[in-house]
């Protein structure tokens, strides 16, 4: 088994939504290295789907600079781990207005393990109820809308969608409906 031995960690920088650690580490054979590690706490992803129609959202994300359209998702404020069952619930409701009435966890991500810990739970909402969104201060430019899973894959085709974790999202989705 490969193994990589920490010899120290150290905080870099912290803020809300993440922390960064430098770690020294020492490899199997013996040689000397560090890791810079982005540490965020486990998110949900909710794929609200209608029959043939999925919901998503659309909002500006600051370091690619250029709105992207993509499933609902998020974290609890403060760093704080929380349910990612019942994340997807709020994230859901907060985002788009949907409650759903079923929810079933369909799999799971890691957003760049090369460099990050983060992880995320994969949840399909079903039987769903609309209502109005109860998005936060920072999500006011967000939009939604249903598509077509065929316009969904014109979408991820044409650059529309590029969100690693929306593509992979649906990957486990069309694993699990068995496609």
């Amino acid at each position: 088994m490969f193994a990589v031995e920490t010899l120290s960690s150290r905080r870099v920088y912290a803020n809300r939504w993440m922390t960064v650690r430098e770690d020294a580490i020492r490899r199997p054979d013996g040689s000397d290295g560090i890791y810079g590690v982005v540490d965020k706490p486990t998110y949900a992803l909710i794929i609200p789907r209608d029959g043939d129609r999925l919901h998503l959202v659309e909002q500006y994300r600051y370091p690619v600079g250029r709105r992207r359209w993509e499933f609902p998702a998020g974290t609890a404020p403060d760093r704080a781990e929380v349910d990612p069952a019942e994340l997807a619930v709020r994230e859901l409701l907060e985002e788009t207005g949907l409650v759903a009435g079923r929810m079933d966890m369909i799999g799971e991500l890691e957003v760049a393990p090369g460099m990050s810990s983060q992880r995320g739970l994969v949840f399909l909402a079903t039987e769903l109820t609309p209502g109005p969104a109860q998005r936060e201060h920072t999500e006011q430019d967000m939009r939604a809308g249903w598509f077509s899973t065929a316009e969904f894959e014109s979408m991820i085709k044409n650059g529309e969608i590029a969100d690693a974790q929306s593509v992979a999202a649906y990957t486990l989705l069309r694993l699990h409906d068995g496609e």
